[in-house]
């Protein structure tokens, strides 16, 4: 075999050693997540986890934000999976996204890590990401979200030829319903509810607040509802919208600036008699007189 043959065989042989690790590295990223939660998995317990020195991580990421992008992207594998599993074009467009919006909300509280994760990196800009993530990443990333948000999308528009779900951009919309998800699943995370325990006292003093331990079926089924609720959008208020709109008083026309103008000399200007008018005010001359005297003795 040729030095350059050898030379490609080690190449390849280099490559997928690489690709390995970086696949143990996320690997025990995500087992470290889902045991402890992302704010807890530093990256010396993932260096031990996988039994390498902390060091070799950076040669694999460019930083810890780029390896919680590719565990991410993990996630967002697995997910897929699951929502394909679900969904079935002879199915309605209510049901198919009634299904899928279940699984997407069970796999966050099977996996809060997946949520955690997912938050942190929508809590940063898209020109923040890009400094800190490199471009091959984003790639994926982009690739893993856009796989199962075209799902909700085509759904939605399946929802919108049938006449069930709002007309909107149904990409906007699909990544609308993904991060009114997340912020649910982080009501569910967090497990606590907020209220107040009695009305306010004296004027300008609140009540006291009372925290409550938030109901993990109840979030879920509220993050369920508020899905349909909004892919059905304004089509749950046609009859009420359009009875306001018949209701509500129409304005007068203003009348134009030549209007008013031509409005306002006719006012001003003194009406002239007609040819009638003039014919019957005409006064009555000496002639006239003395034949109308006559016309009346020979009438007697």
């Amino acid at each position: 075999m040729s030095s350059a043959l050898l030379a490609i065989g080690r190449r390849r042989t280099t490559a997928e050693r690489r690709r390995d690790r970086e696949r143990d590295i996320i690997r025990a990223t995500r087992e470290l997540f889902d045991e402890r939660g992302t704010i807890d998995a530093q990256i010396d317990d993932i260096a031990k986890r996988v039994g390498i020195n902390k060091a070799l991580i950076y040669r694999h990421f460019a930083g810890k934000e780029e390896l919680f992008a590719l565990t991410l992207v993990d996630y967002l594998g697995e997910l897929d999976e699951r929502l394909q599993a679900v969904d079935s074009p002879r199915k309605a467009p209510m049901n198919r996204l009634r299904s899928l919006s279940e699984v997407f909300v069970d796999f966050c509280l099977e996996y809060p890590a997946f949520a955690d994760c997912a938050m942190s990196l929508l809590r940063r800009t898209g020109e923040e990401l890009f400094g800190e993530i490199t471009e091959p990443v984003m790639v994926k990333l982009g690739a893993a979200m856009a796989s199962a948000l075209d799902r909700i999308s085509t759904i939605l528009k399946a929802g919108q030829r049938s006449g069930v779900f709002d007309e909107v951009d149904t990409d906007y919309l699909a990544n609308h319903l993904y991060t009114q998800t997340l912020g649910a699943m982080h009501m569910a995370r967090m497990g606590l509810i907020v209220s107040r325990d009695a009305p306010a006292g004296e004027a300008g003093r609140p009540g006291h607040p009372v925290v409550h331990q938030a109901d993990i079926d109840t979030v879920r089924s509220t993050a369920i509802t508020a899905t349909l609720a909004t892919a059905v959008g304004r089509k749950a208020l046609p009859s009420t919208t359009n009875a306001k709109v018949a209701a509500k008083p129409s304005s007068p026309a203003k009348p134009s600036t030549t209007a008013k103008r031509s409005a306002l000399v006719q006012a001003s200007t003194p009406a002239r008699p007609t040819t009638a008018a003039k014919a019957t005010s005409r006064p009555t001359t000496k002639a006239t007189a003395r034949r109308n005297s006559r016309t009346a003795g020979e009438n007697q």
